[in-house]
């Protein structure tokens, strides 16, 4: 059969490349054409735009980008018109993929899948109802979103999470902290390690304070910055020219995590990566208008919380700085707990394993392809 797919970000690449490879174990003619990235292309098929030319956050970027923005929209339709799959495969990125998806039922009449569902209960709850319209099958990866869309009488299916299998997959999984640091010509000092965003916007409102946040323990740790994929290691220089010992490394970042000590993370699928890892972490995200933005959330997200470890657990288990909160004084606090309290840190990595049984077993992709193959034939 033939699978088109359409991921706008890096982890939507990486969730797809798995499914895709899935999809290969169940259907031996699959073929694939796809908006995505490098992950994807290496799993086999045809790389028709890659998300480094889609991915603008923000309300004035996406204005500024609004004619880029359409014409991706546009020659999407086109050539999923053209290409005529069995499938059309959605992966989260809602803006852009809710269009697609309402195009694809109602002018081609092809089956729409979404794997990995958009973030609706924190806002845009009205989303719900083009899912309704639009989308055949949702296949979500988080198990409190079950519950969630069961409210608005919309049955949705949990697959467990590609987090856990990309993680229980992964390279040097048995490396050591000695075997890291050689491969890498590093100190032999402990790691905090930076996980700043996967985008150059959320890295220069990040990682210039996070910076600042861990100067104090200089004398004790070593710091490194997980290059996120699609961002020049130039980029980074401009944040780390000061401070030749801050060490930047590209495509390692759960190599870096299981041999750090703590991190500090940028809310989104890292929260989850570096809990599943089993390191004690705080989470940072600087916003724009930080009083405004700590007043939106109070006043108009739905959700009690911004990273997916508590949201998961239901409680505060990591904690959360951002906007108005996100200050190098709470933040260095917050990391001296969690290095220095025993009692501390052990009941962040108690809470991470509850977060572990929650989310179940690895085999998240499988099941997804399973479903998808099993409703298009």
């Amino acid at each position: 059969m033939k699978y088109y797919i359409v991921a706008g970000e890096a982890s939507g690449d990486l969730h797809a490349s798995n499914l895709m490879k899935s999809l290969k174990q169940l259907d031996k003619e699959a073929e694939f054409r796809f908006f995505g990235g490098d992950l994807m292309k290496s799993a086999g098929g045809t790389l028709v735009k890659h998300y480094r030319e889609m991915a603008f956050m923000g309300i004035i970027p996406v204005i500024m980008n609004s004619r880029t923005i359409l014409k991706n929209l546009s020659i999407c339709k086109k050539d999923i018109a053209n290409y005529n799959p069995d499938a059309v495969i959605l992966v989260d990125y809602p803006g852009f993929n809710l269009k697609i998806a309402k195009y694809v039922k109602t002018e081609l009449k092809i089956p729409v899948f979404y794997y990995i569902s958009p973030k609706v209960w924190a806002w845009k709850e009205y989303r719900v109802k083009s899912f309704k319209k639009y989308v055949d099958e949702m296949l979500s990866i988080l198990p409190f979103e079950v519950e969630f869309f069961k409210k608005h009488n919309y049955d949705v299916h949990y697959v467990g999470n590609p987090t856990v299998d990309a993680i229980a997959g992964r390279d040097h999984k048995d490396e050591t902290f000695s075997d890291f640091i050689k491969s890498n010509n590093l100190p032999d000092k402990p790691i905090i390690a930076l996980l700043a965003g996967s985008r150059k916007q959320e890295i220069a409102g990040n990682l210039p304070l996070m910076l600042k946040s861990v100067e104090s323990y200089a004398d004790g740790y070593q710091f490194i910055i997980a290059g996120a994929p699609g961002i020049d290691r130039e980029f980074y220089k401009n944040y780390t020219l000061s401070n030749p010992d801050i060490v930047v490394l590209f495509d390692q970042t759960y190599r870096i995590l299981a041999q750090s000590d703590a991190a500090l993370v940028t809310s989104g699928t890292a929260t989850l990566e570096t809990a599943i890892l089993n390191v004690p972490q705080v989470v940072c995200y600087s916003m724009p208008s930080p009083r405004l933005s700590s007043w939106a959330f109070r006043n108009i997200l739905h959700t009690p919380y911004i990273s997916l470890v508590n949201l998961i657990c239901g409680q505060e288990v990591v904690k959360e700085y951002f906007a108005a909160t996100f200050t190098v004084e709470n933040v260095r606090k917050e990391l001296g707990q969690m290095l220095h309290v025993q009692k501390y840190r052990q009941n962040m990595l108690n809470n991470y394993k509850e977060m572990r049984d929650i989310l179940g077993e690895s085999g998240a992709s499988d099941r997804a392809a399973q479903i998808i193959y099993s409703k298009t034939n």
